[in-house]
């Protein structure tokens, strides 16, 4: 894949590195020049695929909070002690009948990094749930699920 003739120090060469890397290495390199040019956010949106624990806490490192959809998998959570997943912590939520917003629980990443999971009723698939996630403890669950409603307006648009 190496090219002899391309210069290290061109743009194209730097985006090239940057997308064989890891995706998470990815978006953090991408924020880092973001905020460098000026920018700035007060959440970062982001799809299942980029919400995991590793670059949770980069992005935290970094003073950003995230807000994020979670996949149902094997991932576990702490919650008064015990090590729980998506679907365990679900039965524990005191049941909700007709709210798209079926309840919320402020646990710990197997790393320890404290977040708040929102379980909201899945539009397409009544029977079924969702789960967004949010570093910003203080935030209300219907104020995270309406910032995360924005990631679609804008992916969408593009």
């Amino acid at each position: 894949m190496r090219d002899e003739g391309t210069s290290k120090r061109t743009q194209g060469y730097k985006r090239r590195i940057e997308a064989l890397s890891r995706k998470p290495d990815a978006v953090a390199a991408l924020l880092d020049r973001a905020i460098q040019a000026g920018f700035s956010a007060d959440f970062v949106l982001m799809d299942s695929w980029f919400t995991q624990a590793p670059l949770l806490r980069e992005l935290m490192a970094k003073g950003l909070h995230v807000i994020g959809m979670v996949k149902a998998m094997k991932q576990r959570s702490r919650f008064n002690g015990k090590s729980l997943t998506l679907h365990e912590l679900y039965a524990l939520l005191p049941k909700q009948k007709n709210k798209e917003i079926l309840g919320s629980v402020i646990v710990q990443t197997a790393c320890g990094l404290p977040i708040k999971l929102v379980f909201v009723q899945n539009r397409h698939r009544r029977r079924d749930w969702l789960v967004l996630l949010s570093t910003d403890l203080a935030l209300e669950d219907a104020e995270i699920v309406r910032i995360y409603g924005m990631r679609w307006s804008i992916g969408v648009s593009s």
